[in-house]
């Protein structure tokens, strides 16, 4: 079969063109703004990149166009279409599907799926669970947003039963508004958290609620939901209704707990000692997932002893916390790293793991980012930036493309907090605040201009 994937360099299509060249299907694809690093990665597969959405490329006749969700109907303003090549397949008549449609059929069916749905930490469950069942034996598949350090790709086929997920909430394509992962049809879910997010196709929390409750209808009879004990709007969707095994983690009454400290503790099955996590990875948030892996695994037949043994092996994801650079400086190094967090909840979590990870006495924390996603674009939450911000000593705002007015919402910090309406502008504030022993922690869910080399050249001047 040949494919063509429009929107090919985003980690999910990107991830799935992987897995069809993996199959041994022809993929070709196109994007605007051919980018690394999922550009040298599908090349390096032999994947041949074409760059825009023009419509001469309907004349590649594939079997079926898969369309990712950057594509929409949409118009410039001089009123000629944003993606011709979307209305020249539909003027034709040819086949085109979802990427997440294309995947269930393809891909999933016959699989044991492992789903990892919520609103933060889906990316770096999906990786501990996926290490669990491969250092188990298990050789799993899987397609994770990001780079497993365990595995260095977002994808692969595996040649085991078991296909691990990370299940966005997202909408499928724009002739498709169901959340990605309504296709996926897990036996095993995981639903680590529920707040409010991508306000740019979600009125408000309910409507997520209503998108996650969609997805319990789609797990078996003699399927399992491990769920976040400690999120009253994970309650809320299993009121909604359950019709398979439940699993709760996190909450002080919960069948798997934990005890100790973020980097070595006990797990708890039903309040009995069931194994022992000894690892790299800080913040409580990091031991929340972990019992989440613990507690899918063990659906498919991993004792919690052993899943919490592979975990000691983790070596995270890529952009998860990843130090990017030291600068020596007498009295301390300036160590800067790279993490996605981009919602609000996921800045305090980032910040809070990494001062508890120093412990004291530490150096200063001083935390870089940038409002990049759809959400934090539209100032959805904006007021949340200050409270996200309490563990950082000194914050830095790249207000770039912002329609609000970045200053105005970090008001409340004070002298804490400094805005610059470019990377340029960024990199010299910090520059100058930047001390002996800081650790400077850069955050997007982009490229963010290559801040963190600006940076580390900068500081080494």
């Amino acid at each position: 079969m040949h494919i063509h994937i429009l929107g090919i360099c985003g980690t999910f299509m990107g991830g799935l063109a992987a897995l069809a060249r993996e199959a041994g299907h022809r993929v070709t694809g196109c994007d605007a703004g051919v980018y690394p690093p999922m550009s040298d990665q599908l090349r390096a597969l032999g994947i041949d990149l074409i760059e825009g959405f023009g419509a001469d490329q309907l004349a590649l006749k594939p079997d079926v166009f898969v369309v990712g969700n950057v594509v929409s109907r949409a118009r410039k303003p001089d009123g000629t279409p944003k993606f011709p090549l979307m209305e020249a397949i539909m003027d034709s008549g040819a086949a085109y599907t979802s990427g997440p449609q294309w995947l269930a059929e393809h891909v999933l069916q016959g699989r044991h799926v492992l789903a990892v749905a919520g609103t933060h930490g889906k990316t770096t469950t999906t990786a501990m669970l996926t290490w669990i069942l491969e250092a188990n034996g298990l050789k799993p598949g899987f397609l994770v947003g990001g780079v497993p350090l365990n595995f260095g790709v977002s994808a692969r086929l595996g040649s085991g039963k078991t296909f691990t997920i990370e299940a966005d909430e997202y909408d499928t394509a724009f002739f498709d508004k169901r959340s990605k992962f309504v296709h996926y049809r897990p036996r095993t879910a995981i639903l680590n958290n529920l707040e409010f997010d991508h306000a740019d196709i979600f009125d408000d929390l309910a409507a997520i609620e209503r998108q996650f409750h969609h997805l319990i209808r789609t797990v078996p009879p003699s399927g399992r939901v491990v769920s976040n004990g400690l999120e009253e709007s994970l309650d809320r969707v299993l009121h909604q209704g359950l019709w398979s095994e439940l699993r709760t983690f996190g909450a002080a009454v919960s069948d798997f707990t934990a005890v100790g400290e973020p980097h070595a503790f006990e797990v708890l099955n039903q309040g009995k000692p069931a194994g022992r996590v000894e690892w790299s990875l800080s913040g409580v948030h990091n031991q929340l997932n972990a019992l989440a892996a613990i507690a899918a695994a063990e659906h498919v037949g991993v004792a919690p002893a052993d899943a919490a043994r592979a975990l000691a092996s983790f070596e995270n994801v890529r952009r998860r916390m990843e130090v990017r650079g030291t600068v020596a400086r007498a009295g301390g190094d300036i160590t800067v790293y790279d993490d996605f967090a981009h919602h609000p909840t996921a800045i305090r979590t980032t910040l809070d793991g990494l001062q508890r990870r120093l412990g004291t006495p530490r150096g200063r924390i001083l935390a870089v980012f940038e409002p990049r996603s759809n959400t934090m674009k539209l100032g959805t939450m904006k007021s949340q930036l200050p409270w996200s911000l309490e563990a950082a000593d000194l914050a830095f705002c790249h207000s770039g493309g912002l329609d609000w007015d970045a200053a105005e919402a970090l008001a409340p910090m004070g002298s804490r907090a400094q805005v610059g309406k470019n990377i340029d502008e960024v990199v010299a504030q910090v520059s100058a605040a930047a001390r002996p022993g800081d650790h400077i922690v850069c955050m997007s869910n982009g490229g963010f201009g290559g801040v963190h080399e600006r940076l580390l050249k900068a500081l080494s001047a």
